[in-house]
């Protein structure tokens, strides 16, 4: 259609035409809402909440004076303004969900879909609109409901936000945000029970953990030396904002990673009034508090706090079963905005976690070394671990259209593992019958103390050149302190050989620059180059990137993406002491180089209706430096490095393949219910020092998901309570395992005397078993005038699906072989209550 022959009105309908949605004026402004849009406001009308927040510029933080908010599928329409500073408030808004339409001259509008608002709780929504790269006098007209897109505007592939909402509903997620991830295309965890993120067959130790836009520790608890992840994280519902979860192709910003980015925001407290959470269950107790530092300051506070319910028990002496894990953690974000000096922010996370348990096997935990698989011998182990990640942080814009963000950041963390051995002696009678065992002195053999304290300066200054362009420019430099001291006894159990023991300083220094052009609406270019440079030992990388985003006839995106990426190997591996064919103790690895990777990534979504998405994407990433072991007879990479580990002599001629495409189909919680597709069909391939390609440890081959979820609501006398329904099935392929030695009609071969037990000729070239899991969860609420209260219930592994991950030597088991399996079925319970 010619914009110059056409009126407003037909360039509207022209738009829209093959959507579901319509059109109206209302005061002038132009009105986009969902065809038929039913509303889902009307639970209880004698029930309110205020709606309340800010609305800024995407770009340049600005905020937008005069934008209108409004709560579609309200007859008359009920909605507000914002004043000079961007603020808004709906007040006397009925409980339940409600989809709000933002609009402002110039802008892009946007669709805020499915937000959750209770008696107990005020809704406060930090909200960005994008300016429009094309405008028709005066007035712009979208149609664009993106939900599910990264709130990073300069991701454009292999991109996604994670919303709080999302976390709280998703069955199998048991509070733990990084549990989430898995329910998404190409992510899997490791089916072991931790909560391990595997981003495209990559190793979960690639991935990287941002909080407030500063790169943090592995915030789990119990958590091991070459991985990101851990039993349970110290990340809670309560404290979250949308975050956004990266797998590929990362926006330059983004650097010392090859896997996959999580960047996790906290929300700001609420500044106008005190309110609390309240959560007891299996899990742990934790209580949230939030508010105003007084009635004249827009400041705020939150914080959050959890202690294990079985380690409070054990403590009080309730319950005498042995193992118990303990944990506490916390977390608090203070937001301290000035008038003339910009805003201020301190946040923190912080955990401690601990166990003590006896006569260790891997169906409890994976220990370093075969010790466990000798008959004679029983372990005992005590693990403890703590996190710290605290910083400040301060944004102040330099211009209209320009500001810095700036922030100083301290992490700490702590991981101390200790493995002592008892000789079991069997104990006979006068006629030579076995009558009981007894346990020889227990003596330490493996001990490990690893402290890492981090220093972190980064600044980025962002500016919005004009409506078309935006500049990215940043800096960071972190300060690495490592104390590493790892020991163990000999193979005669007489001497104390050191594995690693430095105390070293790591200085890190990284430089990005993105620069992003919209040719129009529908069209987006994003391009810059990451710096990283080692000081360890000089070692440096210029990394480009690129990614086109094309949206045409409005429901159709095709989006291509490429990037390098690079990263540093664990730590420990640069400080191996190694033994030498001459008997001598070296270091050999200090030299080590970068891993590095070429991401490349194509995708198209497609818009079938107002809330249902089709997405693919195709990807292919070629890995090359990665360390392998200096022998040309050896299958031994670091990028299969878990809870088990080798230190050898490592070369970076190591190179590797992760390809495979990503099929979702989805349809985002409205009118009650939800649904959500995904299937990945996947390889993951390494070549070490012996010339075989194989998989590696990660390689699954394939995973699926499907969710699922219904709401009912206007339950009780009173018609304020509602029950929502989700569930889950998982189908996976199995994790890749190196087998026990076996002779050539398949008997086993293993030799405990000589310590063989593995055919590493064979490592990762088959799997047991592919995996299943079937997760329910019902929850629970009913609101009250002052408080809203909800009971979760959440049915693990409901089916007692124990498929067997790895196997191990155990001559007390049947052809002497045992097993890991995945977890037992687990019921997990949670009353809160929200005032």
């Amino acid at each position: 259609i010619k914009l110059s022959n056409a009126s407003l009105k037909e360039v509207l309908r022209e738009a829209l035409k093959n959507t579901k949605l319509s059109f109206k004026m209302v005061n002038n402004t132009i009105v986009i809402t969902p065809i038929n849009e039913k509303s889902e406001t009307q639970i209880n009308r004698s029930l309110h909440q205020i709606v309340r927040g800010r609305i800024l510029d995407i770009d340049n933080k600005a905020p937008l004076i005069g934008a209108t908010i409004r709560i579609l599928g309200t007859t008359p329409l009920v909605g507000a303004a914002t004043d000079i500073e961007g603020n808004f408030k709906i007040k006397s808004v009925p409980i339940g969900r409600i989809n709000l339409l933002i609009s402002y001259i110039g802008y892009e509008e946007q669709i805020i879909s499915n937000v959750v608002v209770n008696s107990g709780k005020e809704v406060v929504l930090d909200l960005h609109l994008k300016e429009s790269a094309i405008k028709l006098e005066g007035v712009v007209v979208t149609a664009n409901n993106e939900k599910g897109q990264p709130m990073n505007d300069m991701a454009l592939v292999s991109s996604r936000s994670v919303s709080a909402e999302e976390t709280n509903r998703y069955a199998g997620g048991f509070n733990d945000p990084s549990r989430i991830l898995s329910n998404f295309a190409g992510i899997t965890s490791n089916q072991n029970g931790n909560n391990d993120i595997i981003v495209r067959g990559n190793s979960p130790k690639y991935v990287q953990y941002r909080l407030e836009g500063v790169q943090i520790t592995n915030p789990n608890h119990f958590a091991d030396q070459n991985a990101a992840g851990g039993l349970i994280s110290t990340l809670n519902n309560n404290m979250l904002s949308t975050s956004d979860f990266h797998t590929g192709a990362f926006s330059p910003e983004y650097g010392d990673v090859l896997s996959g980015v999580y960047d996790i925001k906290f929300r700001n407290g609420n500044n106008e009034k005190f309110e609390s959470v309240f959560g007891f269950g299996l899990m742990g107790i934790d209580i949230t508090v939030e508010g105003p530092f007084s009635k004249t300051y827009s400041g705020s506070y939150l914080a959050n706090y959890r202690y294990s319910t079985l380690g409070l028990l054990s403590g009080l002496g309730l319950t005498s079963i042995k193992g118990i894990p303990v944990y506490q953690d916390a977390a608090y974000k203070v937001n301290l905005p000035t008038k003339k000096m910009g805003t201020f922010s301190v946040f923190g996370l912080a955990g401690k976690s601990q166990f003590s348990l006896d006569d260790v096997n891997p169906t409890v935990w994976q220990t370093p070394g075969d010790r466990h698989m000798q008959g004679d011998i029983q372990e005992d182990y005590n693990k403890r671990a703590h996190l710290l990640n605290t910083g400040l942080g301060h944004i102040i814009n330099v211009s209209k259209n320009s500001y810095i963000n700036s922030t100083l950041s301290y992490s700490t963390e702590g991981i101390q593992d200790d493995i002592f051995e008892s000789k079991i002696i069997p104990v006979f009678d006068r006629i030579g019958n076995h009558t009981k065992d007894s346990l020889s002195q227990r003596r330490l053999n493996f001990s490990s103390h690893l402290e890492k304290n981090t220093f972190r300066g980064s600044t980025n200054y962002i500016s919005k050149i004009n409506s078309k362009n935006n500049l990215q420019v940043g800096t960071q430099y972190a300060l690495f302190n490592y104390n590493y001291n790892q020991s163990q006894l000999d193979d005669n159990l007489t001497n104390r050989i050191a594995l690693i023991d430095f105390n070293k300083n790591v200085g890190v220094l990284r430089n990005y620059v993105s620069w992003m052009h919209r040719t129009n609406d529908d069209i987006t270019l994003v391009m810059g180059l990451h710096n990283v440079n080692v000081l360890l030992n000089q070692k440096s990388t210029l990394e480009p990137r690129a990614a086109i985003n094309w949206r045409y006839k409005l429901s159709n995106i095709l989006s291509l993406g490429y990037g390098l990426h690079s990263t540093m190997e664990s730590i420990p591996n640069y400080f191996a002491k190694v033994k030498q064919a001459d008997g001598s103790i070296t270091e050999p690895n200090k030299n080590l180089d970068l891993l590095k990777a070429h991401h490349f990534v194509v995708g198209y979504e497609k818009k079938i209706s107002t809330n249902v998405r089709a997405k693919a994407e195709v990807y292919y990433q070629y890995l090359f430096n990665l360390p392998v072991e200096n022998n040309t007879g050896s299958s031994y990479s670091t990028i299969n490095e878990g809870q088990v580990f080798r230190y050898v002599n490592l070369v970076n001629e190591g190179k590797g393949r992760n390809y495979g495409v990503e099929l979702t189909l989805e349809r985002f919680f409205a009118n009650k219910y939800y649904f959500l597709f995904n299937t990945s069909i996947y390889q993951s391939l390494y070549r070490a020092n012996d010339g075989i390609e194989r998989s590696t440890a990660y390689n699954g081959n394939y995973l699926i998901n499907l969710l699922g979820g219904k709401e009912f609501i206007r339950l009780g006398k009173k018609k304020n309570q509602a029950l929502v329904i989700n569930a889950k099935v998982y189908f996976g392929g199995g994790q890749k395992i190196i087998p026990l030695l076996r002779d050539a009609n398949g008997n086993l071969a293993v030799n405990a005397n000589t310590n063989a037990y593995w055919d590493y000729s064979k490592a990762y070239d088959h799997k047991l078993d592919d995996t299943y899991f079937v997760t329910i969860s019902a929850n629970y609420k009913w609101n009250k005038p002052k408080a809203t209260h909800e009971l979760t219930l959440v049915l693990d592994n409901l089916t007692n699906s124990q498929t067997k991950l790895s196997e191990y030597y155990d001559k007390t088991k049947p052809s002497s072989i045992g097993y890991v399996s995945t977890g037992a079925f687990f019921p997990n319970l949670m009353y809160r209550v929200y005032f």
